[in-house]
């Protein structure tokens, strides 16, 4: 299949071959140093080296020479006297210089993802040990069909482990945890700390495999739904990586399994629209905040109770890699958000007094069957790619053995498309936003690798990343592999 994109062309200045004079050293290098230089009174971010601006001489039409500097394929009329002198400063209007200046911070090339890190808690649970874990731990074994039901939703989960924070020690010092009737949130004082040095460990493994020092991180983009607290982790994450004091931070709270794919959507705009910025996203979650009592009358609990792990996961990115030291793995080529309508019940979780309450609907694989290849379709529609579905390589959100088939179904995609959210699914369950930062390594692994799925990853330029979140909302990222 021939993909053709418009981003294909994106790190390439276009300027025209008609060039009817030409300009001293002098005065390309006082454009360069005057124009592109950052000026400290504006807040236009980071701009790491001069941008390239290209001058040429047009005299078509009125047979009067004017002066054109094309930046990134935009054209900005400049005065005759740029052309004509290289002793006096040109004389350009203030609209002109903010369009250089804006122009200038702008990237050459397509954000890209520099380094994946991951991490997990220390605590390991098997699948088939928890429900019998769980119903001891909340003192519930008396309720045995229940037991029974979980065991069923255990066995058919595809999940062999998961990873947790909490421990069965820390659930006994906190028995308000378990009863309904004894209002408390503290189990937000747990993840205020917990959360941040989670996402610290998945973080310094991505700046150790970036190659560079933490010190050039220039942004930090952080997304959870463990914890409501101000200032938040992002604060706490800069502390612990020791981050320059001018990091500019982002915090993203309760974009639930699409958190990822909306931290990386707002790092791909930050890094493409601030020359030289590289950008920290991380993401973690600790399933601790809604543990509680098996409840006979809210089937999801159980679900929620047999599905979520606690991750962390952690991903740099930047345009215009500098060659010698960062390495590409996948450029993010177009992002896209929409939402399935009336779903807005399907996925919510909200604070109450006994923590989070979390509710999740049993008709989502349903929503995506039906709802996912329109949404899809419309995120490929501008980059006029076209094909068919297995042409792309898949890093879907691991949400559930459900949401996976049905999502395989409704695009007729081969068996072993999602072989990458299908291990992670294996190994750790559902990490919410983490979970898709731990598919695209998962990814990046089986692309190096030889694990016998050539035909349908390795062969595939062109991929997409796909989250869902409450709303329901999909968030899409069609990627370009740079190893292809």
């Amino acid at each position: 299949m021939q993909f053709t994109s418009r981003k294909d062309k994106l790190h390439l200045p276009t300027v025209s071959s008609k060039v009817a004079g030409s300009v001293t050293m002098s005065l390309l290098s006082y454009a360069v140093d005057a124009w592109c230089r950052p000026k400290p009174f504006l807040a236009f971010g980071h701009c790491h080296g001069p941008r390239r601006v290209y001058f040429r001489r047009d005299t078509a039409g009125s047979g009067k020479s004017s002066d054109v500097s094309a930046v990134n394929g935009r054209n900005i009329k400049l005065p005759t006297a740029c052309a004509t002198t290289t002793s006096a400063a040109p004389k350009l209007s203030e609209v002109q210089m903010q369009e250089l200046f804006r122009l200038a911070q702008r990237a050459d090339s397509p954000a890209a993802i520099l380094a994946i890190g991951t991490s997990n808690p220390p605590n390991c649970m098997p699948q088939d040990e928890y429900a019998d874990w769980y119903f001891r731990v909340t003192k519930s074994e008396h309720l045995e069909e229940l037991k029974a039901k979980m065991k069923r939703i255990c066995d058919k989960s595809e999940i062999k482990k998961r990873y947790f924070h909490h421990s069965e020690e820390l659930i006994l010092r906190h028995p308000e945890f378990l009863a309904g009737t004894i209002p408390s949130i503290d189990t937000l004082d747990i993840t205020a700390n917990a959360v941040p040095e989670l996402a610290a460990a998945a973080a310094r493994k991505a700046i150790s495999e970036w190659g560079r020092p933490a010190s050039e991180i220039t942004h930090l983009v952080v997304g959870t739904y463990s914890g409501a607290h101000m200032p938040g982790a992002d604060l706490r994450l800069a502390s612990l990586l020791d981050l320059n004091r001018s990091v500019q931070r982002t915090m993203l709270y309760y974009h639930g399994c699409a958190s990822a794919s909306s931290a990386l959507r707002v790092a791909k705009e930050i890094a493409e629209n601030n020359r030289g910025a590289r950008v920290l996203v991380a993401c973690a979650e600790l399933s601790l905040i809604f543990f509680q009592t098996p409840d006979e009358s809210r089937h999801d609990t159980l679900v929620m109770q047999a599905l979520f792990g606690d991750g962390g996961g952690a991903v740099i990115v930047g345009s215009d890699p500098e060659t010698t030291i960062e390495r590409p793995l996948f450029e993010l080529v177009s992002a896209a958000q929409a939402v399935i309508p009336k779903t807005e019940h399907s996925v919510c979780l909200k604070l109450s007094k006994n923590g989070m309450d979390y509710h999740l609907s049993n008709e989502l694989p349903m929503l995506v069957a039906e709802n996912m290849e329109k949404c899809l379709a419309d995120a490929c529609r501008p980059l006029s790619l076209r094909g068919d579905w297995n042409d792309l390589f898949w890093v879907v959100h691991p949400g559930g053995r459900a949401i996976l088939d049905a999502f395989e179904e409704c695009l007729n995609l081969k068996q072993g498309k999602l072989s990458a959210s299908r291990q992670v699914l294996s190994e750790y369950g559902n990490m919410s936003g983490a979970g898709t930062i731990f598919v695209l390594d998962e990814m990046r692994r089986r692309r190096h690798d030889n694990h016998g799925d050539e035909d349908l990853i390795k062969k595939c330029k062109w991929g997409a990343m796909v989250g869902l979140g409450p709303g329901v909302t999909v968030e899409t990222m069609l990627l370009r592999a740079v190893d292809a």
